[in-house]
C-alpha cells in the first residue's frame, strides 16, 4: 500500500531536479541531473524515470510506497496534465509523457506547465500560504506567470491561461517576442532590462554595467543589476524604475481582474532586486482608486526558490 510519500519534479531546459516529499511537504532526499541535449524526447523522459527511481531509493523507499508523481514542464500542457503540447527550450512536444511514465513508474502521474506548478507550491507552502486567491509573476528571461482563483489553478480552455508576461501594458511599446507590441514581457523581463540598458551605454551614458561585465553585455545577470543599484549606477537605477512601474502596472491590471489577496514575485531578477523593485511595485497597487476601499493586496517576493515547481508538483499530486 502506498505511503503518504510523492515525488515532485522539475523539468528545465538545463537540469531536471526531483525529491521525493512527505505529504505534509517535508522534502526527504532530492537529486538533479543535467537534461539530456540533442536529443529525443524519449531520452529525456527516460532520465526524469531514472532520477524519480533514483531519489525515491536515496529515501530508503521503494516506487510502491510513493502515492503519485508531480511534474512542472516547461510549455503549454494539456488541460488534462498528460501531454506537453508546445515547448520553445527542449523536445517534449507530442510525446505522451505522463502515460509512458505511469507504465514505466507503476504510479499516478500528473503534470502542469511550470510557473503555475511553481505558483502552486508558493500557495501551499510559500508566500501564497493561507491564501485561496493569489497571482504569480515571475520576471526572467521572459515573464511567467500563474494564477489561482478560489483555491483553484486556472487553466483555461486549452491549458494557456494565465500568460501573464504578454498582457500588454503598452500598445506603443517595444516588440515583444510573441509579436505584440508592449507586453509586460517587453518592457520588465531581464531580456527587456538588458536591452534598454545596451542601449543606454551604446548611446554614450556611463554605467557600471561596463565594469561589472568587462564589456560583455550579451547577457547582464540579475546579480550584477544588484550591485549597480547598490552603487546607485544611474542607467541601471533608470531602467530598473521603469521596469518595476510596468509590473506595478500590470499588477493592478490583475487585481482589477483576479481581486487577489497576494501577488507573489519570483525569479532571478526579484530574488536579487526584490528590495528595490517591491516597493515600487507596491506603492503602484495602493495607488489605485479603484480599489481604496477594498480590502488590501499585498506584492510578496517568494520564498521557496528552486523547491517551489517540485512542491507545487506534490501539490497538484494531491489533489488528483
Amino acid at each position: 500500500m502506498a505511503k503518504d510519500l510523492f515525488v515532485g519534479v522539475d523539468i528545465g531546459g538545463t537540469k531536471i531536479a526531483a525529491a521525493l516529499v512527505s505529504g505534509r511537504g517535508k522534502i526527504l532526499a532530492r537529486g538533479k541531473e543535467t537534461t539530456p541535449r540533442g536529443v529525443g524526447p524519449k531520452r529525456i523522459v527516460k532520465a526524469v524515470e531514472a532520477l524519480i527511481k533514483a531519489v525515491v531509493a536515496e529515501g530508503g523507499y521503494r516506487l510502491k510506497d510513493v502515492r503519485g508523481v508531480g511534474i512542472g514542464a516547461p510549455g503549454l500542457v494539456d488541460p488534462e496534465g498528460r501531454k506537453i503540447l508546445a515547448a520553445p527550450n527542449i523536445k517534449l512536444a507530442g510525446f505522451p509523457v505522463v502515460a509512458w511514465l505511469e507504465k514505466r513508474l507503476g504510479a499516478d502521474v500528473v503534470m502542469g506547465n511550470d510557473v503555475n506548478v511553481g505558483v502552486m507550491g508558493e500557495q501551499w507552502l510559500g508566500a501564497g500560504k493561507g491564501a485561496q486567491n493569489v497571482v504569480g509573476l515571475f520576471p526572467g528571461t521572459g515573464v511567467g506567470g500563474g494564477v489561482i482563483a478560489d483555491g483553484r489553478l486556472l487553466l483555461g480552455a486549452h491549458g494557456a491561461a494565465a500568460e501573464l508576461g504578454h498582457i500588454v501594458v503598452d500598445p506603443k511599446g517595444p516588440l515583444c517576442g510573441c509579436g505584440n507590441r508592449g507586453c509586460l514581457e517587453a518592457l520588465a523581463s531581464r531580456t527587456a532590462i538588458e536591452r534598454d540598458i545596451r542601449a543606454a551605454i551604446a548611446k554614450g551614458q556611463r554605467s557600471v554595467v561596463s565594469e561589472l561585465t568587462n564589456g560583455k553585455l550579451g547577457v547582464i545577470k540579475s546579480k550584477v543589476l544588484a550591485k549597480a543599484l547598490k552603487r546607485k549606477d544611474a542607467v541601471v537605477t533608470r531602467v530598473m524604475r521603469s521596469a518595476a512601474e510596468a509590473l506595478g502596472a500590470a499588477c493592478v491590471d490583475l487585481r482589477h481582474v483576479f481581486d487577489p489577496e497576494r501577488i507573489i514575485l519570483g525569479g532571478g531578477v526579484i530574488e536579487a532586486c526584490g528590495d528595490f523593485i517591491l516597493p515600487i511595485v507596491q506603492k503602484r497597487i495602493d495607488r489605485d482608486p479603484f480599489f481604496k476601499k477594498v480590502g488590501a493586496c499585498e506584492a510578496v517576493p517568494s520564498q521557496l526558490g528552486d523547491d517551489a515547481v517540485i512542491l507545487g508538483g506534490v501539490a497538484l499530486t494531491k489533489r488528483l
